[in-house]
């Protein structure tokens, strides 16, 4: 904990403690993401976190308004309802009031949600480098089990290995689970199999206590979930392949010849007309070409599987 999480769990700490079912779904993305930081921590921060920039926000905008006087550039015309039309000359007040109002819920209330949130993306990134560490993983395990190495101990040595990124850290939990609290293997895999965000992480440890608690042979386990997940490797890359060529196919029929067509008309359409500012033109150049590609972009970035 820093200074200003300590800060604000001395301020919420003990009201934070009873919102614990409240928030189950926080607690489990927080353990799922490996955050350090307690529940009660994170949520008495994101609390504190959220009125402070609210507050910051509601001052900074409310004293531009007043500055500037915005409320005042706001003109209705019509018949106004008496009791509206008294509170004219305070229009100033009133307006800058309700924006500072406007300001700290709405800028607050979006701290709180990145707050809430984010231990659930985190908790997703971990998951999908999971899934794309674990059949190398798995083959490092195998070759370990294969030497005549230990279970307990071949799970350290691959948490003690960081090529292997999200899926070594589950292993070090193994570890831990095993070295600090003195848990044997099947109570360590069991708790971090409950905890982690992979489907096929979980399925891998449970098949891994299933094979110790029934007496089999766990090195034969070992290779036949690497040959699995090998398979499913090979064929997870080539469906993103074929994705990928079918979203290139696309890009070239939307963004460059679909657009390419649309300069094309529109520019014989403007010289036809004598439009010397053709809006539509502009618009597909500024804003379609752009934001079509960055869509495009996002969308590759957001499919493409973890290196």
């Amino acid at each position: 904990m820093n200074s200003f999480e300590r800060f604000c769990f001395n301020l919420l700490g003990s009201r934070m403690k009873a919102k614990r079912e409240d928030y189950s779904q926080l607690r489990n993305d927080l353990i799922s993401a490996r955050f350090k930081t307690p529940f009660e921590v994170y949520l008495s921060t994101a609390f504190v976190s959220s009125i402070i920039v609210g507050l910051c926000a509601a001052v900074f905008l409310g004293a531009i308004s007043w500055m500037l006087k915005l409320p005042t550039l706001i003109k209705y015309k019509g018949a106004v309802p008496g009791p509206l039309a008294t509170l004219a000359p305070h229009s100033l007040i009133i307006g800058t009031v309700a924006i500072t109002i406007f300001s700290l819920l709405v800028f607050g209330g979006i701290t709180y949600a990145i707050f809430i949130m984010y231990p659930s993306v985190e908790a997703g990134n971990r998951r999908r480098n999971i899934d794309a560490t674990l059949p190398y993983a798995i083959n490092y395990v195998t070759s370990m089990s294969t030497a005549g190495i230990t279970p307990a101990e071949v799970f350290r040595l691959l948490g003690d290995s960081p090529i292997y990124g999200e899926s070594a850290v589950e292993a070090r939990y193994i570890a831990r689970e095993i070295d600090i609290f003195g848990r044997d293997l099947i109570d360590a895999l069991r708790l971090v199999s409950a905890s982690t965000p992979s489907k096929r992480m979980k399925e891998f440890l449970q098949g891994a206590m299933a094979s110790i608690s029934s007496g089999g042979n766990l090195t034969e386990y070992f290779r036949t979930k690497a040959d699995q997940y090998a398979l499913e490797n090979r064929q997870t890359q080539k469906q993103f392949l074929d994705m990928l060529a079918l979203i290139a196919e696309s890009y070239v029929t939307a963004m460059v010849a679909g657009t390419l067509f649309l300069i094309i008309l529109q520019s014989i359409m403007s010289v036809l007309s004598g439009d010397n500012k053709p809006m539509f033109l502009y618009a597909i150049v500024y804003i379609m070409i752009p934001l079509g590609s960055a869509a495009f972009v996002i969308m590759i970035s957001s499919m493409t599987p973890e290196s």
